[in-house]
């Protein structure tokens, strides 16, 4: 195949969640709501974080750079939406599909790695309490964090080069409200044989590898758990681990079930919804699991709130 690009469209059409011009304004509000809640959700896990210097640990090191991570999911793939729904132009140029894919796809595997890592620091801290201070140094976090980014962006940059090498020649309608990865390539008229087949194998070694890394983790996490002998030593362990687990379900989960359903079958508008639930929703819940579910980040909270009231 010739690597140069030989596309023959200027622009794709992103037909959204629905068609329905009735409906259009109704999904402008919801998501607009959902994005604003995402932000300022993520942000104040951020602050709270940021302003209680008794919960400077690791696993909030690692829950700061996942809301930052769940904000630019969401400022990548909304704000375009809305305007397109603002505008009644449904139309994104080749260039901004593309640059919307791997930043997508960065943010998507970052999550994935960020969710692998805070796995492995709770099994660090219950499976070797003794020696946790010792592993989890300040410069090991940051050299966790950074090497995830940097495979993530190499990643993404893998699989925004093979769309590079593809024509576009057919109808460039993406049954999306953003550019997925899976639906771009649908679309090309190259073979896109070596191209599935390197994908593929890019994606069972850099999500399959941070998955196999949390099953790994909770395995031994449960495992240590039940030998414990107080039973409220059992109960903190869990409610700490419950939140993480929640968050891992909720993203892992709704990510596979998509990525599968748009490889056994072509029901676009059901894949459009259920991209919802990996790209939109796990970004908006974040905030509350880890808020709602644990006790130290309620009592950040509620300090702050009583800082800023009594100023």
């Amino acid at each position: 195949m010739d690597p140069t690009n030989q596309t023959a469209v200027s622009e794709f059409l992103l037909l959204g969640l629905t068609e329905d011009p009735a409906l259009q304004s109704l999904i402008f509000s919801l998501f607009l709501f959902m994005c604003l809640v995402t932000i300022l959700g993520n942000l104040l896990i951020i602050l709270v974080i940021y302003s209680d210097s008794h919960i400077h640990t690791p696993m909030y090191f690692f829950l700061c750079n996942l809301s930052f991570n769940d904000i630019c999911i969401s400022m990548t793939t909304i704000p375009k939406m809305l305007l397109n729904i603002l505008t009644g132009d449904q139309s994104i140029t080749y260039t901004g599909c593309l640059t919307q894919v791997a930043f997508v796809m960065i943010s998507s595997y970052w999550e994935n790695f960020l969710l692998a890592v805070m796995a492995y620091d709770r099994y660090v801290a219950i499976c070797h309490p003794l020696r946790y201070t010792v592993i989890m140094k300040p410069c090991f976090l940051i050299l966790l964090v950074l090497v995830s980014l940097f495979v993530s962006i190499v990643d993404a940059l893998l699989h925004t080069l093979l769309l590079l090498r593809l024509s576009f020649c057919r109808d460039p309608e993406i049954p999306q409200f953003f550019c997925e990865f899976a639906q771009v390539i649908k679309l090309s008229c190259s073979d896109t044989f070596t191209d599935n087949l390197i994908i593929l194998i890019a994606v069972c070694v850099f999500a399959g590898v941070p998955l196999s890394g949390i099953i790994f983790s909770y395995i031994h996490i449960v495992s240590s758990v039940l030998r414990m002998p107080s039973s409220g030593g059992k109960q903190k362990a869990f409610s700490t681990c419950g939140s993480h687990l929640s968050v891992v379900c909720l993203f892992c989960g709704t990510g596979a079930r998509v990525y599968i359903s748009s490889a056994v079958t072509d029901a676009s508008k059901k894949t459009a919804v259920a991209s919802v639930m990996y790209s939109v929703v796990p970004q908006i819940l974040n905030p509350f699991i880890y808020s709602l579910r644990n006790r130290d980040m309620k009592g950040a909270l509620r300090n702050l709130m009583d800082s800023i009231a009594s100023v």
